[in-house]
């Protein structure tokens, strides 16, 4: 009878132990059922995503797209990534755009390195360009061509005010 006893009152003080989080699954169980179904279907969703991107990279051969390129070129640790160039050409780019009444030497240190920055960008998106080997007006029209194809290939740089000189030495 002693053990039955124990038992009994180890059972009773289970329950009265337990009350608190019953009376808690009583009244949260819609939001407990809520956050079940939730997940179940955020689940549902990223495994019908990933099928949709598994047979889209079947259906247009991805790998036979990616198949040259030389992932090692991203994970060099000398690298810069795109979102820092971006944001360097865009601060050089307004400054080069607004630098009135600053110093000839002032103006082509800034378009030196503004030219280097826009190097490094098609470098990192596989743009081909030829800053480096003109000068003079021909420089400049190939840094506007570069703009240009940057900006078509997502990186938005600043434009030239309407109405805007650019000095050129």
């Amino acid at each position: 009878m002693g053990v039955g006893r124990a038992l009994m009152l180890a059972l009773a003080f289970l329950a009265v132990a337990s009350l608190p989080a019953a009376f808690a699954l009583l009244f949260c169980y819609d939001e407990i059922l809520d956050r079940v179904v939730c997940g179940w279907s955020e689940w549902r969703e990223r495994r019908r995503e990933k099928r949709t991107i598994a047979r889209l990279d079947r259906a247009i051969e991805a790998d036979a797209l990616t198949r040259d390129i030389d992932l090692s070129e991203f994970d060099r640790t000398d690298r810069r990534p795109l979102e820092h160039l971006a944001a360097d050409l865009r601060r050089l780019g307004g400054q080069r755009l607004g630098g009135t009444g600053r110093s000839m030497v002032w103006h082509g240190a800034l378009l030196q390195a503004y030219d280097d920055r826009l190097r490094l960008a098609c470098r990192a998106l596989g743009i081909t360009e030829h800053l480096a080997e003109l000068e003079g007006v021909d420089q400049e029209i190939e840094r506007v061509r570069v703009e240009g194809v940057l900006h078509a290939a997502g990186l938005a740089l600043p434009a030239a005010r309407a109405g805007h000189r650019q000095r050129h030495h």
